[in-house]
């Protein structure tokens, strides 16, 4: 049984995985790699306006590979990401028509704003809370790069 050329997504979407398993095991042992949290964030929201499941469970379980390997609460990045979509990026789309602006936003409220969302829920849930790590500001940079290539 031969596939057919023009369905090539199942292969695509297995080798995303394997790639980002590779990168996120690499990032965690190699502190310059950024763990690619703003990329996840900017394709989750392609994803969600596109309306491509298999894309958006592809980054869903890319998501709780990152949580796993940080040692962050499980689905919380799952739950900020779509409250994000939801409340904030609507209203930042319709404010601004510039694109990179859009995204360069993106990239700071990913870091910036899942810090203080899980500030938030340490706080609620009497958890411990997160120190702040300068690395980020070197992720932000670096990724600021990446996310302006798409």
């Amino acid at each position: 049984m031969q596939r057919s050329i023009i369905n090539q997504k199942p292969l695509v979407a297995t080798l995303y995985i394997v790639f980002y398993l590779v990168y996120e095991s690499l990032s965690s042992i190699y502190l310059f790699l950024p763990p690619l949290f703003a990329l996840l964030f900017v394709l989750y929201s392609q994803a969600l306006e596109k309306k491509d499941f298999l894309f958006l469970s592809i980054l869903i379980f890319c998501l709780i590979i990152y949580e796993v390997n940080y040692g962050y609460l499980l689905f919380s990045s799952i739950i900020y990401f779509t409250l994000v979509n939801i409340f904030i990026l609507p209203k930042v789309k319709k404010n601004f028509n510039c694109n990179f602006c859009i995204k360069i936003f993106s990239v700071f409220i990913a870091y910036f704003g899942y810090y203080l969302f899980l500030l938030l829920i340490a706080n609620v849930f009497l958890l411990e809370t997160l120190s702040f790590n300068y690395y980020i500001i070197y992720y932000i940079v670096i990724e600021l790069f990446i996310v302006g290539l798409l």
